[in-house]
């Protein structure tokens, strides 16, 4: 029987299990799907002996996507470009290969929910400036949006973030916020803020360009307080469940050999264990 897992720390929050395990049951295969408590100090000696747990590969979360990348034998270009791995699988030879599909998972969650987004975004967005951000930033730049815009409370941080990219970003503070918020015809929160025990996002929408398509990759709730005064305004939107539904699909492919789709079914079947908002 073929098992994977998702790795880390915390992980009892992780609605993975529900995702692999919709597939399995779905496409009749004969294999499972757990969660693994990793801890920082242990993590190098649990990547190490995966095979001698009996996983064909892993699927990792914070905090370990950039430890794990410096763990394993062999990555993606994008990995590299992005320096951190969210899925680890063992080749035919027994090495440790790793890819980061976050990409893959925003630009594909945008591709089903809202297909004519490439067509109609000239300038992005970016809230925050994380690992997440870094992703969906790539994940804008290699859809081809012309301008992409990343604001964050440290402008520092902000600058760090677009070093090593495939072309420039431009970086603001938040104290411009709502001046930018009138130029942009995507909005992409990548921030905490919002999530279920976070604080609020803290800005109003009241500038923000009609017709902008707005999307939170937090999906727990479902909608963010960002989504629902999104809606409110009549802009359309797009949740995080969908990133991770997405995002999956390398990984499962890679562990179990078929490539799964991401249905309607699916989505019923994991938003059912999500709130639908945070109040």
């Amino acid at each position: 029987m073929r098992r994977a897992c998702v790795i880390g720390d915390p992980v009892a929050h992780s609605r993975s299990p529900l995702v692999h395990g919709f597939w399995l049951e779905e496409l009749g295969i004969e294999g499972s799907y757990g969660r693994e408590h990793v801890a920082s100090e242990a993590l190098p000696n649990f990547i190490g002996a995966l095979a001698r747990r009996g996983y064909r590969g892993c699927n990792v979360t914070l905090p370990h996507k950039e430890a794990v990348f410096h763990l394993i034998d062999e990555t993606t270009e994008l990995a590299r470009s992005l320096m951190a791995v969210n899925t680890v699988w063992l080749d035919e030879t027994g090495r440790l290969c790793g890819d980061n599909t976050d990409v893959h998972g925003f630009v594909a969650n945008l591709d089903q929910e809202m297909p004519n987004w490439r067509r109609t975004t000239q300038t992005a967005l970016v809230l925050g400036a994380g690992g997440a951000a870094r992703a969906i930033v790539m994940g804008l730049m290699l859809s081809g949006i012309e301008r992409v815009i990343i604001a964050n409370r440290s402008a520092d941080r902000a600058d760090a973030l677009v070093a090593g990219l495939p072309r420039v970003a431009e970086t603001v503070t938040l104290d411009r916020l709502q001046e930018i918020l009138a130029e942009v015809d995507l909005l992409a929160n990548t921030t905490s803020l919002g999530m279920i025990g976070q604080p609020r996002h803290g800005f109003a929408l009241d500038t923000l360009k009609p017709g902008a398509l707005v999307t939170d990759i937090v999906y727990v709730p479902l909608e963010t307080e960002l989504l629902r005064e999104a809606r409110r305004r009549e802009h359309p939107t797009v949740s995080g469940l969908g990133m991770l539904l997405h995002q999956a699909v390398p990984g499962f492919e890679h562990w179990f050999g078929t490539r799964p789709s991401v249905s309607a079914a699916l989505h019923r079947h994991v938003a059912a264990d999500i709130p639908e908002t945070g109040s």
